[in-house]
């Protein structure tokens, strides 16, 4: 009886996150945060912090990885499918609408007004959200600096995975020579070294469509914009998607809620239709699955480890640095007037001093201040 309404507390849950997750991974963290930390005390704000540390480690969307971690910490390996589920499928049941409606009559509604007051409000919920976890993690004056050299290799554009690690890899090196010790040790490697022979499509069957997007989900590590990369040479340069499509699911992957790997499913859509889109999205998200189901179970084990702590902690203070990096880059994109900046501002006023208001309320405030504001 516990266990399924343990099940129920997962799917309520991750399904409300997966209809009003708007603005990316480091939006869908912070309201994951609000709720399974602050709200409903699943998790401490430790164990959250080192599931962030590891959904780093591993390849995939790292809001679905988070999803399916803490499905896993509350309900075992069915809350593990069932919160994956539950937080993809409201974004992929939006993203079908609005592939078979571009499919159909050529165009997607327009979107930028709403984008305009959604993004400022979103940068807001963040850093209201990664604040506590920031002070968290902060333990010491070794951990505060490599947190600072992170944010400024982040900002200049260096790899995230490598930071991560390369962040991991200095603080066991500090530890060793703390310590005296000549012990060796072998860290995680990301498994983008593990290179898949690179895919070339030669017909647009959906076992060709499953391959080359499981082979994107298993290596893919980064943003969403890392992923269009990823698609632009996989199937743009072959000809199956033109530029303008893959442009247009981009737009459509920004302004629904959920992960922005649900673009998969648009671009699936257009090049085979609903079977394309399913068979898409279940590659893309199936290695996700995976790692989380392997990794979890170490995480704990990692952290009552001296050794791998001391590497834990560096990473999550290297995933906070790039959290705030994203924030200060996608400020400068978006924050660009009086108006982006009024909405920035009363968004992080709200934010700090009403925690208990839902972020969706901020959200949608944002979304409708910017489309009144945009036609001032």
């Amino acid at each position: 009886m516990e266990e399924k309404n343990n099940l129920k507390e997962i799917a309520k849950l991750f399904l409300k996150l997966g209809i009003i997750g708007f603005g990316g991974p480091a939006a869908h963290i912070a309201m994951m945060q609000d709720e399974v930390v602050v709200k409903k005390k699943w998790l401490t704000e430790q164990h959250f912090l080192d599931l962030i540390g590891a959904t780093n480690l591993i390849p995939g969307p790292n809001s679905t990885e988070m999803a399916i971690h803490i499905g896993h910490e509350k309900g075992g390996w069915k809350g593990l499918i069932v919160a994956g589920f539950c937080f993809i499928f409201p974004a992929v049941l939006i993203t079908l609408f609005f592939a078979w409606l571009y499919k159909d009559y050529g165009q997607i509604p327009e979107i930028k007004p709403f984008l305009y007051g959604i993004k400022p409000a979103i940068i807001a919920i963040i850093l209201s959200a990664i604040f506590p976890l920031a002070k968290k993690s902060l333990k010491s004056v070794q951990l505060a600096l490599i947190g600072v050299l992170v944010l400024l290799l982040s900002l200049l554009k260096y790899n995230e995975i490598m930071l991560m690690f390369g962040a991991g890899i200095i603080a066991l090196v500090l530890y060793f020579l703390k310590n005296n010790t000549n012990k060796s040790i072998s860290v995680y490697i990301p498994l983008t070294l593990f290179q898949f022979s690179n895919t070339n499509l030669i017909s647009v069957t959906n076992f060709n469509l499953f391959l080359v997007f499981l082979k994107i989900g298993a290596i893919l590590y980064g943003s969403g914009y890392v992923l269009f990369a990823f698609l632009d040479a996989e199937l743009v340069a072959t000809g199956l998607l033109t530029r303008t499509q893959l442009i247009d699911a981009i737009a459509v992957g920004q302004f629904t809620p959920g992960p922005v790997f649900s673009s998969v499913t648009f671009i699936g859509y257009q090049i085979n239709d609903l079977s394309g889109a399913l068979i898409s999205t279940i590659a893309i998200f199936l290695p996700s699955f995976i790692f989380v189901a392997l990794l979890n179970p170490l995480v704990k084990k990692m952290r009552n480890s001296n050794v791998f702590a001391s590497f834990l902690d560096a990473v999550n203070v290297a995933s906070i640095a790039i959290i705030i990096s994203i924030c200060l880059e996608m400020g400068k994109e978006t924050i660009i007037d009086w108006k982006t900046i009024l909405i920035a501002i009363l968004s992080l006023i709200i934010t700090f001093n009403y925690r208990k208001i839902n972020s969706a309320f901020i959200v949608i405030g944002g979304s409708l201040i910017g489309y009144i504001l945009h036609f001032v």
